[in-house]
């Protein structure tokens, strides 16, 4: 049967209490002047937690399967097609509404007209919302985990890639590009454990909190719950349908991943410039100009910065539009703090996989580096270390005496800070053992306090590696039961629409007796 939008359009002008549609102009800004978008985006959600509901209210007797099953298929028709009818169509009351009026249309509103028994768009809504969120959450872990795991391979393949780190943007000490890669894989994985706090925050079910005050009607939530993939149902009305924290939490941990990513992107920036050029990144990875015939222009990272700071406007956004409403069902809250959310999670997405391009892509100079280290004279710490150990000098004294004699090289253009100190300080040097001053020698000694040394690199990329192994085991497992639940919610389905074609087998039966 064709439902035509005169139809639809009767139904929805006389709600009861609100005769006539939304203002053209208002439906317009709120909802589209067609509802296809929020079709594709909603709908498949939508008619997920309608089979859940409508399953369960057959399963306790709340709704006869006889008028269940007609929903049931028809629900199963449309998606199936796309919702093709309801394509083109405006939603003058929002998606939901244009979708149950075209079932009540369509089916009658002895059939249609039950879908909403016990429930309300408010519960509905927030049901829908961390059905989506999950799915991003877990899509932005699997990003996560495999730049870490890209960082911890990098890392294991540049032990000998000894440069020096910087602080205030001045050469520090001789370290390894292994232990910076652990370093920054070892950050991220604080970020990862921020991130699996919120998937589990999404575990509870808000649907059966009704509009806000629940239901009178006895409906089993936890089976529900079960049937959509989350461990359980939420236990208070009021907290289900007011809050969406989860959206400022999934906002605040994508606002500090955004900030390591973007601390990793300025120092992989610096060091492919030709001023330090200790990194190499292939072509397929870098950019020319359109005027300059030498540029090339490592401009992804660019867009990494960009990308990896919107969050942080986000989370302002949607704390804002949240900020000071009722602790109850709003729109302030559920709709526009919530928008915010779905470009920010998908730019953090495309920045993850753009720097792990990035990350696997760039090849160290060595040469550059090490030259960097000594010229830089990294390994003045070093000398003063070995002034302590070799002649008991106190730090502060060793400390004065390393940078007085640094100063004078720069005055003499000397380069070399041992043969420098052998020169200036022969009398260090008469019967003791020699310090260890070349760069590559000093990072491999550090093994203490986390330093860069091997065995302590080691040590930490292990470290790293087991916790990611946890994590991916848990989302794997995550992402099992959510599969095993849509399986359930199908044989649930096709268990109550078998039961109504055996009713229908035996009546025809009974009728021909």
């Amino acid at each position: 049967m064709v439902i035509s939008n005169a139809q639809i359009l009767a139904h929805l002008g006389d709600t009861g209490r609100v005769a006539g549609t939304l203002n053209p102009k208002a439906q317009s800004i709120l909802f589209g002047d067609v509802a296809d978008d929020a079709i594709d985006r909603d709908l498949p959600w939508i008619t997920q937690v309608d089979r859940a509901h409508l399953v369960m209210m057959a399963e306790t007797g709340l709704l006869p399967i006889a008028q269940v099953s007609p929903l049931l298929r028809r629900i199963d028709e449309m998606e199936g097609s796309g919702f093709a009818v309801l394509r083109g169509r405006s939603a003058p009351r929002g998606v939901y509404l244009l979708y149950e009026t075209y079932l009540i249309a369509d089916l009658g509103e002895e059939i249609g007209g039950v879908l909403q028994t016990a429930r309300s768009r408010n519960d509905l809504g927030a049901t829908v919302l961390r059905l989506r969120l999950r799915n991003v959450v877990a899509d932005l872990l699997t990003g996560l985990s495999r730049l870490q795991t890209t960082l911890l391979r990098r890392a294991a393949a540049c032990t000998d890639a000894v440069f020096p780190i910087y602080t205030h943007y001045q050469p520090a000490q001789p370290v390894t590009l292994a232990h910076y890669y652990a370093g920054v894989a070892a950050a991220l994985d604080r970020d990862a454990e921020s991130l699996h706090a919120v998937l589990a925050d999404l575990d509870r079910c808000p649907l059966g909190a009704g509009a806000v005050g629940g239901t009178g009607l006895p409906i089993d939530t936890r089976r529900t719950a079960t049937l959509l993939g989350f461990l359980g149902p939420w236990t208070h009305s009021i907290d289900a349908v007011a809050s969406r924290d989860a959206v400022l939490r999934l906002l605040a941990a994508l606002g500090i991943l955004g900030v390591t990513l973007s601390r990793l992107a300025h120092d992989l920036q610096l060091w492919t410039t030709g001023e330090f050029g200790f990194l190499t990144v292939a072509d397929d990875l870098v950019g020319t100009s359109s005027m300059m015939p030498q540029k090339r222009n490592v401009y992804m990272l660019e867009h990494v910065k960009g990308l990896a700071a919107a969050p942080m406007g986000a989370l302002t956004s949607a704390a804002m539009a949240m900020h000071a409403t009722p602790f109850s069902n709003s729109i302030a809250v559920g709709t526009e703090g919530v928008k915010p959310v779905w470009s920010a999670a998908s730019g953090m997405l495309d920045a993850l996989t753009l720097i792990r391009l990035i990350v696997a892509g760039a090849e160290p100079n060595q040469g550059a580096m090490r030259l960097r280290a000594v010229s830089g004279q990294t390994n003045a710490t070093a000398l003063a270390d070995w002034l302590v150990q070799e002649h008991g000098m106190p730090f502060r004294r060793a400390h004065h005496e390393v940078g007085d004699i640094i100063r004078s090289m720069m005055v003499q253009g000397v380069v070399d800070l041992e043969t420098a100190a052998r020169e200036a300080r022969p009398e260090w040097f008469r019967g003791t053992r020699s310090p260890v001053l070349r760069p590559v020698d000093i990072a491999a000694a550090q093994e203490h306090g986390g330093g860069p040394g091997r065995e302590s690199t080691a040590s930490e990329i292990e470290r790293v590696r087991a916790s990611l192994r946890t994590r991916r085991g848990a989302l794997v497992e995550q992402r099992r039961r959510w599969r095993q639940a849509s399986r359930s919610l199908r044989a649930a389905v096709d268990g109550v629409l078998g039961i109504a074609v055996l009713d229908r087998t035996g009546r025809s039966r009974s009728g021909q007796a």
